[in-house]
């Protein structure tokens, strides 16, 4: 049995995690998901979790901590910073885009109110890890294929 490692989602809108939740059952991605409404409340969860998630799905705009601030701290942690984080967030501005990828995000998506452009981002996201992060043994996106 192949064991995989959880996602982590840090976003504080719940219908906005609920969505995510039930496009990755659609796209048949196993992993657990593991929520969390901001990046001191994601920080925590990193430093106490018993199994490090294979991915980050980031939201930029959350209270207390915001994602750049987590990211910021992620990937400047030893520990945490071979995860790769994609931002998931509704900011289609392109200074919010050029400073993730200059903080070390991998993929940059705005959520979109249509479910199907959702979940055809998605897609793309679980391919590259299906294609990439599992093939370099770090428990990746898991599906009934890839079993």
């Amino acid at each position: 049995m192949q064991v995989t490692r959880p996602l982590l989602l840090v976003d504080d809108d719940e219908l906005d995690a609920k969505i995510v939740q039930r496009s990755l059952r659609e796209l048949k991605i196993t992993n657990d998901l593991v929520h969390k409404y901001d990046g001191e409340e994601a920080l925590a969860y990193l430093k106490d979790c018993a199994s490090m998630p294979c991915s980050i799905l980031l939201d930029v705009n959350m209270p207390r901590m915001n994602g750049f601030e987590f990211l910021r701290h992620v990937k400047t942690d030893e520990t945490f910073k071979q995860i790769p984080v994609l931002m998931l967030t509704t900011s289609t501005a392109k200074d919010d885009m050029v400073l993730s990828f200059e903080l070390g995000a991998v993929e940059y998506i705005v959520k979109t109110p249509s479910i199907a452009e959702f979940l055809e981002s998605l897609e793309t996201v679980a391919s590259y890890f299906r294609d990439n992060v599992e093939r370099e043994g770090a428990g990746a996106v898991s599906s009934p294929e890839s079993r």
